[in-house]
């Protein structure tokens, strides 16, 4: 199979590059470095073309389909780094949405998958969230991806939007866990936000894909999670256990004005439609993770949010 990966040096981006690489599929992946990192994929493969540019560049899109004609296309390119800068995230999570649907279309594409931030939901009614919840986002990344969804959805091809719980896995240079790595191992001070989330070892979330990817997989919306809420002192506590770290008093701060205090997706239609379910439990997902960094150390690391402290760091 021909498949296109939009974002395919980020996190999630190359992990699944490099699983379709491995059944054997042909993959062309596309990356402008806003997060992701070229050296996150293999240098040399006879199964892999690489194109640096943006999804929102319409004319390279075109070209790309055009030249490659993918069977199937894995849409995980997305802008998050900068939570102010409304622009840019609607340049690439909007426009540079519709410049893949419509390419999609015009070339005869089999499937598209496409990966959505939980932050879609707002503050929920409901935890966990069911996937037919009503969408309420409120930031710039939640806003701009729920509108992109919004259109991809309505596309004239099968279409999945898979809505992410927080995904662990190699290069994962977001969130708590390689703050609180980071930090503990320099001997800096954290704070924990008084939030809960739900976190998916990629070896999971890579065991859907493999089913998703399916020319007669279903099409929808599902929530993607394991269903099971930990604190963000949870993650505090398992990292500082691994460090073999003495727990130090760590203030606990309400969750900021463009957070959510509890993000916990319902998984039980994704259950049902794809016969799947994850399998790593909580510790073993973040010492999974912690394991990772131990070997290939951590660069850089993004937040979609604003810094809820002046003088720490989440």
């Amino acid at each position: 199979m021909k498949i296109l990966v939009s974002g395919g040096c980020g996190q999630i981006g190359s992990r699944t590059t490099e699983m379709l690489l491995e059944r054997g599929d042909e993959v062309l992946a596309i990356d402008n470095f806003a997060t992701g990192r070229r050296l996150h994929l293999p240098e040399s493969h006879d199964g892999l073309t690489f194109i640096e540019g943006s999804i929102a560049d319409r004319e390279l899109i075109e070209q790309i389909f055009s030249e490659f004609k993918p069977n199937a296309v894995v849409h995980t390119a997305a802008s998050y780094k900068d939570p102010s800068d409304w622009s840019e995230d609607a340049k690439t999570n909007i426009l540079g949405t519709i410049n893949i649907v419509k390419a999609a279309e015009k070339y005869g594409v089999k499937r598209l998958i496409n990966f959505q931030t939980a932050l879609c939901y707002g503050r929920p009614n409901t935890v966990p969230i069911p996937v037919d919840h009503p969408t309420n986002p409120f930031t710039s990344y939640g806003v701009s991806k729920t509108a992109g969804e919004s259109y991809l959805i309505q596309a004239d091809l099968p279409t999945i939007s898979f809505r992410l719980a927080n995904i662990c896995g190699p290069r994962l240079a977001i969130g708590p866990i390689p703050t609180f790595y980071k930090r503990l191992k320099a001997g800096q001070n954290c704070f924990c936000s008084e939030t809960v989330r739900d976190f998916l070892d990629m070896s999971d979330f890579l065991n859907l894909m493999d089913l998703a990817i399916q020319e007669k997989a279903p099409s929808g919306v599902f929530n993607v999670s394991t269903g099971v809420g930990n604190t963000i002192h949870d993650v505090f506590s398992v990292v500082c256990s691994y460090l073999n770290i003495d727990f130090p008093e760590v203030p606990v701060v309400p969750a900021g004005d463009d957070d959510v205090a509890v993000v916990v997706l319902d998984p039980v239609e994704t259950e049902k439609a794809f016969n799947w379910e994850a399998n790593v439990n909580f510790e073993e997902t973040i010492n999974n993770q912690l394991q990772w960094y131990d070997k290939y150390g951590i660069n850089d690391i993004f937040s979609h949010l604003a810094d809820p402290t002046a003088s720490s760091q989440y």
